[in-house]
């Protein structure tokens, strides 16, 4: 019993990781024309190991495992080719025959092959949107239910746009081994896009139970990181939005409780902040301003940094400062909200009150949540038809506990 429960934790927790890794460095080898063999090779990987691990249990390195019968798989698939097809048989013999010393899927060939990837797939022949969607599902091992709330767009529209986004990418070829500066310079800002959606599934996830995934946290981290490595993708937008990952990773200890509910901000223990990780984030805050590139994620990792590094309310201001310059680059109904919560701050809560519902947002659980913690010094009843409407809309289990919770201190306040 024990050892299915470990399985049953291990395996997604390795699929998220290890399948969009193992995707991108087949895809080297077979070529983006054949994506969908790499994909179903992945699949039948993970589907073996958790046939296999269930009944001999669970191997002492699993990764190395998995990757081990990724590429056994990989080399068998191309002997059927030459019954299946000739042709193909002969492409991918020369990406990956030929070239065999370098199909391994060591720490570097992942990494780069994840670089080269992600700019792969972002494809201009496609929207912004589609290519985002794309990213998200072939190189990060989202859901299409995780897309479409990421994107804030139907489950339909999501599995539409993957459609035509995969008949582009087979057809783009676009080279995985070499990237040129045109082909960086054209789909950087669909990149920071893609990890900074990818990042913001982890911080706060919308469909899964588990609010705070710190393992997407990291990746997206690291794979932003890896940006400011190259000298092409070194720009001050990549070490902004990497400030950002930063500052925002440096208080995932402290975000949730032992039972699994958020602790908001005022309430988190600043002991339990990464240190180490405001002084990074500072580090790259620093980078982002030598040049005058300047881009949401600029304004983003600014008030992050007061949030990280100022508990007084003097920050206030210098946040609402922010906000708005944020709104002008790239209006959002969450910036919004923050805004007029940074707005109430500083001219009180019935000032803020009036600005939120100008937004008109009746279908957010955001904007419910934000007015009942704005009502609860005014009016602890609309306060409670806030929340309540908070909690039926939210499809985060952790999130209706925190809420749940706020709306049980208003009734212990009313008492």
């Amino acid at each position: 019993m024990e050892s299915n429960l470990l399985l049953n934790d291990l395996l997604p927790d390795l699929f998220r990781q290890e399948y969009a890794k193992m995707t991108a460095v087949l895809c080297r080898r077979f070529g983006l024309e054949h994506f969908e063999i790499a994909e179903d090779i992945a699949s039948e990987t993970f589907l073996k190991a958790s046939e296999q691990w269930a009944l001999d249990g669970i191997p002492a390195n699993p990764r190395a495992w998995l990757y081990t019968v990724a590429k056994n798989k990989a080399y068998d698939h191309i002997k059927h080719l030459s019954v299946i097809d000739v042709a193909a048989k002969n492409i991918v013999t020369d990406s990956i025959i030929g070239n065999d010393a370098e199909f391994e899927f060591s720490d570097q060939i992942i990494s780069d092959s994840q670089l080269a990837m992600i700019f792969a797939v972002c494809n201009p022949a496609n929207s912004a949107e589609t290519q985002i969607s794309l990213a998200l599902q072939i190189l990060c091992g989202f859901s299409i239910q995780e897309i479409a709330d990421a994107l804030l767009t139907k489950k339909e529209t999501i599995k539409k746009r993957l459609l035509r986004g995969k008949t582009n990418l087979r057809n783009d070829r676009f080279e995985l081994r070499q990237l040129s500066q045109e082909d960086i310079e054209q789909r950087m800002e669909t990149v920071l896009k893609t990890l900074y959606l990818f990042f913001n599934e982890g911080y706060y996830s919308k469909t899964n139970n588990q609010i705070v995934r710190k393992t997407l946290c990291a990746e997206s981290l690291r794979l932003t990181l890896v940006l400011t490595e190259n000298a092409y993708t070194n720009t001050a937008s990549v070490n902004a939005l990497l400030a950002l990952m930063c500052f925002q990773s440096s208080r995932l200890n402290s975000r949730i409780s032992a039972k699994g509910e958020i602790v908001l901000f005022d309430e988190q223990d600043q002991a339990e902040w990464d240190v180490s990780l405001i002084e990074r984030g500072k580090y790259y805050l620093i980078n982002a301003a030598g040049s005058q590139e300047v881009s949401k994620y600029h304004f983003e990792a600014g008030i992050a940094y007061w949030h990280a590094t100022s508990s007084d309310e003097s920050k206030w201001p210098h946040i609402l400062q922010l906000y708005n310059q944020l709104i002008l680059i790239e209006y959002t109904p969450v910036t919004a909200l923050n805004s007029a919560f940074a707005f109430g701050k500083i001219y009180g809560n019935k000032a803020a009150i009036t600005e939120v519902q100008k937004l008109k947002l009746s279908d957010s659980a955001h904007y419910h949540a934000t007015l009942g913690y704005l009502y609860s010094a005014e009016d602890v009843g609309t306060a409670t038809i806030h929340y309540k409407e908070a909690i039926r809309l939210t499809k985060s289990r952790g999130e209706k506990a925190t809420l749940q919770k706020q709306l049980s201190s208003l009734f212990n306040k009313s008492k």
